[in-house]
């Protein structure tokens, strides 16, 4: 995760008190945004001052204490700090729905670029990944419009969010694997050798783990357990090939089934705990 600190991108002080308002306990999970006017890309060198003039507008413009979004995304993939995990953000509409869940900015607008690069899509995925891990934050994911009258983030990001907020298609090379990945995965590990992961859980964890192209574990790991039907359809299952659409199928038959989650528990823990040591030495 490339994380712009305030200081970083040279934010003003936030007005007390308002801007020091702490969240009232944990948040259900995360709201996707966009500028909701024209934007166009610019090279990474102009977008903290970007950030600065979203951060005036919101203060001089809206009178509001601070920039509005706890964390904002540019194209290249920075993921710069507004409010930041603990002040209340005030970009979802209302006090109950600012308190109720993070709001991530990406800039794109609603013409111009209205699209999200595939690096601003890594970034805005790992913001989320940051939110949940550390805030804490739920699993729902949405946007600004779910829950308050507005057309943000627009149609693109909002059906993206209702995905599942997946990362782009890419090969399992192409894909560096992080710390963010690491502490994840590392997690999702314990949480199953636990069982201490539930439906929500698990189906986070399958669906990280396809989208670095790591389905091949779980798909081992299956025909291991024996499991006929299910088996079979994933041994069907090209990882390259794997799909939106699969991951979602195959979460949802892992979270549904005990006995399979029980046969694969040990074997899915050790095939990602050696492919993770693997890929730390080189």
């Amino acid at each position: 995760m490339r994380l712009v600190s305030r200081a970083q991108w040279g934010a003003r002080a936030y007005r007390l008190p308002s801007g020091g308002t702490l969240y009232a306990g944990a948040r259900r999970g995360v709201k996707i945004h966009y500028l909701g006017t024209a934007y166009a890309d610019r090279p990474h060198e102009q977008c903290a001052a970007y950030v600065r003039q979203i951060q005036a507008q919101h203060m001089d413009g809206n009178g509001w204490s601070d920039i509005g979004y706890s964390f904002a995304v540019c194209t290249h993939g920075y993921v710069y700090e507004g409010r930041g995990l603990r002040r209340r953000n005030s970009a979802n509409g209302s006090t109950s729905l600012n308190n109720q869940d993070y709001a991530v900015l990406a800039m794109v607008g609603s013409a111009g670029l209205t699209v999200p690069t595939p690096a601003q899509l890594h970034g805005l995925r790992d913001a989320i990944d940051y939110c949940r891990r550390e805030g804490p934050a739920g699993p729902w994911l949405g946007g600004h419009r779910d829950g308050y009258a507005t057309s943000c983030p627009g149609d693109w990001l909002h059906a993206w969010a209702h995905r599942g907020a997946p990362r782009p298609d890419t090969e399992e090379d192409d894909v560096p694997l992080t710390t963010d990945d690491i502490q994840r995965i590392a997690h999702g590990v314990w949480a199953w050798r636990n069982e201490a992961i539930d439906k929500r859980d698990m189906r986070q964890f399958v669906a990280d783990a396809a989208n670095h192209g790591r389905a091949a574990a779980v798909s081992g790991a299956a025909a291991v357990a024996g499991l006929g039907e299910l088996d079979a359809r994933l041994a069907e299952i090209a990882v390259p090939q794997l799909s939106d659409t699969h991951i979602t199928a195959l979460a949802d038959q892992l979270a549904a089934s005990p006995a399979f989650r029980d046969a694969i528990r040990e074997g899915l823990a050790d095939a990602v705990a050696d492919k993770l040591a693997a890929r730390l030495k080189d």
